[in-house]
Formats: structure tokens, sequence, C-alpha cells
């Protein structure tokens, strides 16, 4: 796919949410402060300011608790495999018309997010020619350098850039540092940009081999060609997904 090269001008932000959590059951509506988790990551994502926030839900129990918070919620297809799916058919439903040019993958599980990810995520699709943008930061943590559940980005950035070509990403330690721990690597931090047309061929496309190898959505669209750049942030939000992350956020929150 060829990548439009104008820097988007009406982006929106989608966020993907649904119950069936294994590690956490009901992991949307887990309460933080008084709020379900949603509704914190969905108040992030308005403090970002880059544009309309919508949530696109399995569940209506989800629905009702960002309606009561006031703000939008689309149902979407329990079914769907992915977030990327689910975010693809609310984006239908609430823009048939294609008026937004860049929806932004957003996951529901990051109560504490620093709403300047959000915009530094549309960074790479603005200043160049990338079908979909994403976040990385180098690790700091010698363990998560071996760690197969800390996603690494294969990329190189040369001459003080803090945005380059992601070549690839893997549960191994890519590049291959030579057990020289001075040598960087990146965490993924897994939240994207797309352009509206790549979200759409992204979607079409079937599980690919290294994608179902790795375990690792996005290696589908660099098998299918589609060019992935990331910016480099300093920022590594908190995922919440057991019961010992929701404590850390609750305790984050508490003190903000």
């Amino acid at each position: 796919m060829t990548a439009t090269l104008h820097a988007p001008k009406n982006p929106i932000v989608m966020i993907p949410a649904r119950m069936a959590s294994t590690r956490l059951p009901d992991k949307p509506l887990a309460d933080i402060q008084g709020a379900p988790m949603i509704v914190h990551v969905w108040r992030r994502a308005m403090e970002a300011e880059v544009g309309p926030v919508v949530v696109a839900c399995a569940e209506e129990a989800i629905a009702e608790a960002v309606t009561a918070a006031g703000g939008r919620a689309v149902l979407t297809d329990p079914a769907h495999a992915s977030g990327s799916d689910r975010i693809y058919e609310a984006l239908q439903q609430v823009d048939p018309d294609g008026r937004h040019d860049a929806v932004v993958n957003l996951q529901g599980d990051l109560p504490t997010l620093d709403p300047a990810l959000v915009r530094q995520v549309l960074r790479p699709l603005a200043e160049g020619p990338a079908d979909i943008a994403t976040l990385v930061v180098e690790i700091r943590d010698p363990e998560e350098r071996g760690n197969p559940n800390v996603v690494k980005a294969a990329v190189s950035f040369e001459g003080g850039r803090d945005i380059c070509r992601a070549l690839y990403f893997s549960r191994c330690p890519v590049p291959w540092d030579g057990d020289d721990p001075a040598q960087p690597l990146y965490h993924h931090i897994g939240i994207y940009a797309y352009r509206r047309a790549a979200l759409a061929g992204f979607v079409a496309l079937p599980p690919s081999p290294l994608e179902r190898r790795e375990r690792l959505e996005q290696l589908r669209a660099l098998e299918a060609g589609l060019r992935i750049d990331a910016a480099r942030v300093d920022t590594l939000p908190l995922g919440v997904d057991t019961p010992a992350d929701l404590e850390r956020a609750r305790a984050l929150l508490a003190t903000a």
C-alpha cells in the first residue's frame, strides 16, 4: 500500500474494550478511585485533545459505564478476534462518510496513561510516509531484555532522530546485542495510529505466518508491506493485566 503523505487533519481516538479477560475478569469495569477503568482511559484520551474519543464495546455494560460518565460508546460484535477489528467496525458506525483520516487505537487497560502519548503516536504520520505509527521506549530494566512478555521493536535511531522505521517486532531481544547491555533495546508500546486506508487494508488481511508464530498482530502489517514508523518516548504506561497491576494503578491514581 502506498501511504498518503499529508499530515492527518481530522484524527479520531478509538478504545476497544471487552469483558473477556482471563487474568482479570470484567477488567474494563474494575473500580479505580470510584470510576471504572475504561472511564479513566477515556478521560486520558479526552485530555490529549487530538479529536473525538469513542469506546468500541463488546458488551452493553461497558457502554453504559462510558455513557454515564459523559462519553460516547458504540456496541460491536463480541466475537471480534482483535481490537483492530473492533475499532474498525465502530469507525464504520460513527464515521461512514470517512471524515476522519487517521485513527488512534488506544488500549482500554491504560488508566494511568500520560495523555501526551496519544499526541506523540500521531507524529510519524504527520512527519513521514508511514501507513501505521506506534511508540517505543528504551528498556532500562535488565530483566525486560529477555522477557518474552515484553515485546521488542527492531529500530535504529541514528543522528539524534526520535522517529524511525520499525523493521520488526519480537518477543526475543532484537536486534542482537552481543550480550552487551550498553546496546539499547526498545520496548514496544501497544498504541497505534493508522491512516484510514491502512486500517481498512489491515483488517481485511488474514493472520500472517509470523503473526501466528510470534503472536504479534503488527507483524501481519509488516508482512503485507505496510510501513510502521515508531516514535521514541520516555514514558512506559502501566498496562493493567493482573490484580497486582490493578492495585498499582489504584495507588498511582490515588496520589495523582
